[in-house]
This record gives structure tokens, C-alpha cells and sequence, in this order.
């Protein structure tokens, strides 16, 4: 893809975020209903970059987040398609609670799917719909269960939720990957906003059944202590599938957020998926409860997530 990106519009729904900050007790994740999310979001089929599919989910996920109580905002923008050269209108979805806080905290996944399975053990497959339940569903069905706890997360900072589009709208080992988090990386480099964002946490193909989360290198490397404090949560709410080794050097969404915007972030990824880029990347092959793991990780470590001085 050569043609650079350029700003279309960015429309923001002011919606009013209610639930107090502080809660007696510490919010649970509900496995059944996230892994009912996913079931939901892989229901719409294949949400491939700029398809109706896409504006689907879109639509669905506005709709679920404002009726917990959030702001919804779009961040939109145009390329060129890698196939027909023809425009393609992209939109990261950003999801804020608190948003009158000026230092936050940015929860991140892409939500868009593969637009074929290239990594299907049987050729004939690798041209057929892929529905990308893990890799490209786990993350966005975390995040609609975690809207219905943040507004009670003792956390000084807002938390933003960023739904990176056209992580890999490929077609082609020609083709870029990483075009939402990086226009937005671009974006928040080129015109920064009013706020800071503090840190930041990548989630990546969390469903798995077999679920065990290495620490990745480049998120060592970039973002060390965001890092080792999600381990630290995830160790003090004894979640064993947090394993505090490094193991995969995995390119993904958190490098433009750290090389372009300076946001340390770290990627949490399951990079030992059996059925990553396949026709067998569907709901059976993933878990609520490792959904729900993650999700106990994130709200343990958002009340400790580190400060620049801490850094």
C-alpha cells in the first residue's frame, strides 16, 4: 500500500459517564457473558476492513458502550484499498471513561479480521471467510465485559478503550499492516490532545482454551516496567497463565503506539494459538474463562498502573 493516510472527519458522541470511582468490593468478570460477546461478535461473520461487517460490529459496539455509560468517538480516515485502489474509509473506535481526566490510561485491540485464513493448513481453505474468533474477537469481547467495571475501578487515572482498525488488511506480503494504531499514533505524535496517556496495554488473541501468556520482547525492550506490572497483577490474583518469561518477538499494534507516540505499552498475546490464521479460528476453540482471566489481570493492575515517574 503506498498512498498515505489522510484525516476524513472525527466525530465524537458526548456521552455522560456515570459509576462512582471507588467500589467496596473488586469487580469480577463474568465468563458466560464474555464469551457470549464473542459469540455475538462471530455472528456477524468476517468484519474485514471497510465491509459491511465491519460497520456491523461498529454499530453494535456504540450501542453496548453507551448504554454502560461511556463516550463513543471515531477516529476515521481514508487508504487505498490493496486489491481494487479504491478508497477505503477506516475508523478507529475509541471508547473513554472519565473522560475529563487529564492523565489515562489506554487499553487497546484490533477489531478488525484477516481477510483470508493464509495460514490454513489445507490450500483450498486460504481463499474461504475466516472469523477470526480469537484473533481479532478475544479483545473486543474483553473490552465489552470490562465496560460493565470500570466506572467502579479505584483508579485515579481515565481509561481509554481503542479499537485499532486495518491491523492487517492484507492481501499481500506487498501490503502494510498496523494502519489504525499507527494513524493514531500519528495523529496523537503530529496533534497531540489534551490529555496523557500514562501507559499502555495491547491485548491480542486472549480467548485461547489453552491459554499461556509469555511476556513478548519488543514489550519488554520499549515498555519494561508497564510490563512487568501486568505480571505482577496477574501474580497477586494467583492467574497461573501469566508466565513471567519472555518468549515471542511479535510485530503487532503496541509498536507504532511505542516508536511513533512515545506511549510505553505492552502487548499481552497468546502466541501459541493452534489455529492462528486459520478456518478453525471460531468460538469452540476459545474460552470465556481465559477471557475472563485477562480481564481479572487488567482491573488488579489499572488501580497500580505505573506513572511516568515510575518508569
Amino acid at each position: 500500500m503506498r498512498a498515505a493516510v489522510t484525516v476524513i472527519r472525527c466525530t465524537t458522541l458526548a456521552l455522560c459517564c456515570a459509576g462512582p470511582l471507588f467500589a467496596a468490593e473488586k469487580p469480577e468478570p463474568d465468563t458466560a457473558r464474555a464469551f457470549g460477546y464473542l459469540q455475538q461478535i462471530c455472528d456477524i461473520g468476517p468484519r474485514i476492513s471497510g465491509t459491511d461487517g465491519m460497520a456491523q460490529q461498529r454499530d453494535l459496539l456504540e450501542t453496548h458502550f453507551t448504554k454502560l455509560g461511556a463516550t463513543v468517538s471515531y477516529q476515521e480516515f481514508d487508504v487505498v484499498h490493496p486489491q481494487s485502489g479504491t478508497p477505503v474509509r477506516l475508523v478507529n473506535l475509541i471508547v473513554s471513561w472519565h473522560p475529563d481526566r487529564k492523565s489515562r490510561v489506554l487499553l487497546c485491540c484490533h477489531y478488525d479480521t484477516r481477510p483470508f485464513p493464509d495460514n490454513d493448513p489445507v490450500p483450498a481453505n486460504r481463499t474461504k471467510p475466516f472469523i477470526g474468533a480469537n484473533d481479532g474477537g478475544s479483545g473486543v469481547a474483553l473490552f465489552m465485559e470490562l465496560g460493565h467495571h470500570l466506572p467502579q475501578v479505584a483508579t485515579p487515572y481515565g481509561v481509554d478503550f481503542v479499537f485499532f482498525d486495518a491491523e492487517e488488511l492484507i492481501y499481500s506480503a506487498r501490503d502494510k499492516f498496523f494502519l489504525g494504531s499507527t494513524y493514531f499514533a500519528t495523529q496523537h505524535r503530529d496533534a497531540p490532545p489534551g490529555h496523557q496517556y500514562v501507559c499502555g496495554v495491547l491485548v491480542d488473541m486472549i480467548g485461547d482454551r489453552e491459554l499461556r501468556i509469555y511476556q513478548e520482547r519488543y514489550s519488554l525492550n520499549y515498555a519494561p516496567a508497564v510490563t512487568r506490572s501486568v505480571w505482577d497483577a496477574a501474580a497477586r490474583i494467583g492467574v497461573r497463565e501469566f508466565i513471567a518469561r519472555r518468549k515471542h518477538e511479535v510485530r503487532d499494534d503496541h509498536l507504532p503506539l511505542n516508536e511513533i507516540a512515545r506511549i510505553p505499552t505492552c502487548d499481552i498475546i497468546d502466541f501459541d494459538y493452534p489455529h492462528w490464521h486459520t478456518r478453525n479460528d471460531v468460538p469452540a476453540a476459545c474460552s470465556g474463562e481465559s477471557i475472563a482471566k485477562v480481564g481479572r489481570v487488567l482491573l488488579e493492575w489499572l488501580p497500580h498502573a505505573p506513572a511516568p515517574s515510575d518508569r
